[in-house]
């Protein structure tokens, strides 16, 4: 995805973005990519900026980019579970994402990880012609290469993977094989990646045997996400959030797109604009009082109708309430 402005541009097929739009501004996680806007005319639909790009990209340090603490890798596998348990319980039918992978995951400027792509795999769902395996081969649930049927348990295999690389930063084929030799020779700590400070063992190899266990090849050996997996991970994290408090982080500055753009401050009743930019409510409104055109482009505005932005506000409220 490429980025700028106030979020990040995707073009969509004509036919399908109206069921894209419908279906992004329906369902809302923290750990979701979140929906900023959409231009009807071209089919594009804007998402928020994600300053430090796919957790892919970050694994193998592109462009130099600094390694992800061991801790924030525990976190970020508990935020990846926790959005697809939420699109797993979907009423009335599961959303199940078919492509998860680490370049779907995307990270803000403190590292918050958010699942993309998440439209995409719904399109593919509702696609009747949709005969064969949607998504990555070396994330594909094997059951589903063999048999063409996709339920929530394919997801859980391409986490298990993602698991394994946050543990490794190695690419994902033949990884399994790779962890669980290493894993029964007593070796686990020779294959995680060292970039990622001193791993604590005894959690770490629990970590990567819960891995194992989502990436097996059958989907009734594999734990369910809800009842084993989060669980496991919620403890996990309560060991990773002590050793971030003991590194003594700074306070998480607000994502970009929280800030309206006339008073540089957090929004407390975002509203999108005729220029399509969203700001603060009394900060537009007192702006368009006295002038006719956009705070951000100086161009000639059509119309001074403001439209609420309630996905904004509701992860603006998330935020302050985490913060």
């Amino acid at each position: 995805m490429g980025g700028g402005g106030q979020g990040q541009a995707k073009q969509w097929p004509t036919m399908s973005f109206d069921l894209v739009l419908k279906i992004l501004s329906e369902i809302h996680h923290p750990h979701l990519l979140l929906l900023l806007g959409a231009c009807l005319d071209h089919g594009c639909l804007v998402f928020e900026y994600m300053e430090n790009g796919s957790l892919e990209d970050r694994l193998i340090r592109k462009n130099g980019t600094p390694p992800i603490p061991w801790f924030e890798r525990y976190r970020i596998a508990w935020e990846v579970a926790s959005a697809l348990a939420f699109l797993h319980n979907s009423k009335p039918k599961p959303i199940i994402h078919r492509d998860l992978k680490p370049a779907n995951i995307l990270l803000d400027r403190n590292l918050v990880s958010k699942i993309g792509d998440v439209g995409l795999s719904m399109i593919l769902h509702s696609d009747s012609c949709d005969t064969g395996p949607v998504g990555t081969l070396s994330y594909i649930d094997p059951e589903y290469q063999r048999t063409g049927s996709i339920s929530p348990k394919s997801d859980v295999y391409a986490f298990g993977m993602i698991i394994l690389q946050l543990l490794t930063a190695k690419p994902a084929i033949a990884l399994p094989h790779i962890v669980e030799t290493a894993l029964s020779d007593g070796h686990l700590l020779e294959i995680l990646d060292p970039e990622a400070g001193n791993w604590p063992i005894e959690e770490t190899k629990e970590l990567a045997e819960l891995g194992l266990n989502c990436a097996e090849l059958w989907r009734r050996d594999r734990p369910d996400l809800e009842e084993k997996v989060l669980p496991a991970l919620e403890r996990l994290k309560k060991v990773a959030d002590r050793a971030q408090d003991s590194a003594s982080r700074l306070r998480p500055s607000p994502p970009n797109h929280f800030i309206c753009p006339i008073i540089k401050d957090v929004m407390d009743d975002p509203c999108v604009a005729a220029d399509g930019y969203t700001y603060n409510r009394k900060a537009i409104e007192f702006w368009l009082e006295a002038n006719n055109t956009s705070p951000m482009t100086n161009m000639p505005l059509l119309d001074k109708n403001l439209i609420p932005n309630y996905t904004l506000l509701s992860a603006i409220m998330e935020w302050k309430s985490r913060h």
